[in-house]
């Protein structure tokens, strides 16, 4: 049996970066991984999905050329191509985390593995050969798969995850995608910008329905006029797959129910933890609606075994992961730490236009009593953004009333998911809007719109 200070069940963007951090910190590590180093976040998710995408830009600044005055002919793309390179970035990433663990003199298992009494963990490789390893302290990372909805069942083939959405063989002449949370609308921007006919279903009121509201308004006004049908306030009733690919029956806002077929169906309704059959309740973990109950620095019911990421409440993004990971590890190793700020979390969607937030919504920020003043720019008036020929969109900021205090920060359109990074911190160092206001911004550039929404939220705005 091999004894370690740390074990760390998953290797995703929770787990390598906590095997890093506690190597850094003095601690013998062990990390073990079923499938590939880097977990769904580089293999199957964000990164390789972030090259589709910019496939797609490319290809749509191609087609497009003539707007910056530019000739060109016979304007195509190689779908196989493309998915190809896609995967040849996850590839160097998951090999770039294999150089990082030999780096940091973390010993890596490769295996799935379970838990085990008295502070084990029994690995079983490919060959079903067991290894028996030993640890006061284990970290669970095992992250999170598509969830199914019991009458859209995927298939792999025909009805399918992000994971085969990803590595189609064909491009699908039409492509219907079940769920408008990031991995729905970026691969609808995908498809769409690849020629696909693509319709988006919600069952909520609106599209990207964690977002402000006017940044949903103004997704779906910039999708409806690329061409994609979005149908909010709709739910898939029955699924049939046929040989032509797949009848939905949806049941629509007015309750009517509509008949759509396309090639592919793509579930996107979110996320189930990858919680089963690991061990947990031999151990006695407790779990509460699919996830690992812990407390603020993640030690679980039972002393000696934290959770992090996917498997646990909070937001399911890997910058979430990492650094609850390096939190966990950095309070186990004795430093004083605070809990994490789940208040101050960026979100991302990588569509065109981007969308970036953090903090309160308009409407979020009313519902908890707040006096707010709120402010607009839109890219419109941005002169980098109108050189640029990306001018959709705006930087939305909401501002408490009383103390200035910058409860939230929305963005829609080109480069946003960069510039969300500069109210993140302006929160965390507890910055006012005039604090904001008076610090200077890049001309031209697009983070300009930062400073002038915040000044048309004070009444001070130039450029409008």
């Amino acid at each position: 049996m091999e004894k370690f200070d740390l074990i760390i069940l998953g290797s995703g963007p929770g787990g390598y970066v906590t095997a890093i951090r506690a190597s850094q910190l003095g601690l013998k590590t062990a990390i073990i991984e079923k499938e590939s180093l880097g977990g769904v976040c580089l293999n199957w998710g964000c990164i390789p999905t972030k090259a589709l995408l910019k496939s797609a830009q490319v290809f749509d600044y191609l087609k497009n050329a003539k707007d910056y005055g530019i000739s060109t002919n016979d304007i195509n793309k190689d779908f196989n191509s493309v998915i190809n390179r896609s995967r040849k970035v996850a590839s160097t990433m998951s090999k770039g985390v294999v150089f990082l663990m030999k780096k940091n003199k973390i010993k890596v298992f490769d295996g799935f593995g379970k838990l085990g009494k008295k502070n084990t963990i029994v690995v079983t490789d490919v060959s079903k050969k067991e290894t028996i390893l030993f640890s006061e302290k284990i970290i669970i990372s095992t992250g999170a798969r598509s969830r199914e909805l019991s009458n859209l069942k995927q298939d792999g083939k025909k009805i399918i995850g992000y994971r085969e959405a990803m590595t189609l063989e064909k491009q699908p002449n039409e492509i219907t995608i079940v769920g408008s949370g990031a991995i729905g609308i970026e691969f609808a921007h995908f498809y769409n910008s690849m020629g696909s006919k693509v319709t988006v279903i919600e069952y909520l009121d609106r599209i990207v329905p964690v977002e402000d509201r006017e940044v949903s308004k103004e997704l779906e006004k910039s999708f409806k006029k690329k061409g994609i049908k979005v149908l909010t306030s709709s739910e898939v009733i029955k699924s049939k797959v046929n040989d032509s690919g797949v009848e939905l029956d949806v049941k629509s806002q007015n309750g009517d129910i509509i008949k759509i077929n396309s090639e592919i169906v793509l579930s996107a309704v979110g996320i189930k933890s990858n919680i089963e059959n690991i061990g947990l309740e031999e151990i006695g973990i407790n779990i509460e609606n699919d996830k690992i109950l812990v407390d603020e620095f993640y030690q679980t019911s039972v002393k000696g075994y934290y959770a992090i990421g996917d498997v646990v409440k909070g937001q399911s993004l890997a910058h979430v992961a990492s650094a609850e990971g390096i939190l966990c590890v950095e309070k186990i190793s004795g430093i004083d730490v605070s809990p994490l700020d789940y208040d101050n979390v960026p979100g991302c969607t990588y569509c065109s236009p981007e969308i970036a937030s953090v903090g309160l919504s308009e409407e979020e920020a009313l519902k908890k009593g707040y006096n707010i003043k709120v402010g607009k720019f839109p890219f419109s008036a941005s002169g980098k953004a109108q050189a640029s020929g990306k001018s959709e969109g705006f930087v939305k900021v909401i501002f408490d009333s009383k103390y200035g205090e910058w409860l939230g920060c929305h963005m829609i359109g080109d480069g946003v998911t960069d510039m969300i990074a500069e109210a993140v911190l302006g929160r965390k160092l507890e910055t006012t809007g005039h604090e904001v206001l008076k610090t200077i911004h890049p001309h031209p550039t697009m983070s300009e719109a930062v400073m002038e929404a915040v000044a048309a939220a004070y009444d001070e705005v130039i450029h409008l």
